[in-house]
């Protein structure tokens, strides 16, 4: 599943177990606490080499402007510059990047690209997503949970659709920092034994819940965050028709949300496809925290950035 690093990050994130869930909550209020104050030169001379096999808008900005914030440089490279795994191999690119830049962020098609990078270099490694997981978005989340709530544990989180990179990386994060977790998707497209598996370790640790079901009227009752995504996501297009038929009846609408709590946030990481995962209109229902979502990964890779670039005693307080 890849490779445990040490406290602080200071050798990258792949996974959000890579994290404890203490680790998880200091990041997150250190990302309230960036988000209010002024940092600009932290980073000043640092320099981020973002890696992109997948196009972007979210990701790729918000690495951008959180770097340029904080007076660090970026240097975009996408695949058709790099060719990675095909002009040159992935651990020469990583070997090469690691004489020039400071630290590498990477979206990529296979989680294996990520780790054989990580391998390689000798600067920090960051998993801006992959087909595995996609640690980002998941602790952006759970700081827009912890703004709205005030706490994570204790809360229910419904994620609603396809056992996919987001669903996995909140499922980690659910179970590491005391949130139970309920899931629903049709038969075949279910979040993996092994990553279920790993979700109910940490489960038993933190006491958390984790229900995994086909009936997303079940999974939603009584939720305090539902949460959705594409059903077909990048790399997936061939699969489109069927997994529109697949998913038919676990779109997220009015009346799904009904059943949940009455205060329960709607989230979903974006972009949607309103009509398919979504109802028309729900992004701007008075439930609808994303746009907050897409605000907070700006902030939240603030606070991943100083941590992994700054000395322990320095950006990290």
């Amino acid at each position: 599943m890849g490779m445990i690093y040490y406290s602080c990050m200071k050798k990258g994130l792949l996974s959000i177990s890579d994290l404890s869930g203490k680790e998880i909550e200091s990041v997150i209020e250190q990302a309230v606490v960036m988000k209010r104050g002024d940092r600009t030169g932290l980073l000043s001379g640092k320099v981020l080499a973002l890696l992109f096999e997948k196009p972007s808008l979210r990701t790729r900005v918000s690495f951008e402007v959180a770097m340029h914030q904080l007076g660090g440089h970026v240097v975009y490279l996408s695949q058709e510059e790099v060719g990675l795994g095909k002009r040159e191999s992935v651990c020469d690119v990583a070997r090469v990047l690691s004489r020039y830049v400071d630290c590498i962020a990477a979206r990529t098609f296979s989680y294996e690209t990520l780790d054989i990078l990580a391998q390689c270099s000798s600067v920090p490694v960051i998993n801006a997503l992959s087909d595995l997981e996609h640690p980002c978005q998941a602790l952006s989340d759970l700081l827009t949970i912890y703004e709205k709530k005030g706490e994570l544990a204790g809360l229910t989180l419904a994620f609603i659709g396809d056992g996919n990179n987001v669903a996995n990386s909140l499922l980690l994060a659910a179970s590491l920092t005391g949130m139970n977790f309920s899931f629903a998707s049709p038969l075949g497209y279910g979040i993996s034994d092994e990553m279920s598996n790993r979700g109910r370790e940490f489960a038993a640790l933190s006491g958390s819940r984790i229900r995994l079901t086909n009936d997303p009227f079940e999974a939603v009752a009584e939720a305090d965050i539902v949460y959705t995504d594409v059903w077909t996501s990048m790399g997936q297009e061939s699969e489109g028709e069927k997994r529109r038929i697949a998913f038919s009846g676990y779109q997220v609408n009015d009346r799904l949300l009904s059943l949940a709590k009455e205060d329960a946030l709607f989230m979903h990481p974006l972009p949607a496809h309103r009509g398919e995962e979504i109802a028309d209109g729900l992004l701007e229902n008075s439930h609808s925290v994303v746009f907050d979502q897409a605000e907070n990964r700006l902030h939240l890779q603030k606070v991943l950035l100083t941590k992994l670039l700054l000395p322990a005693d320095s950006g990290d307080k």
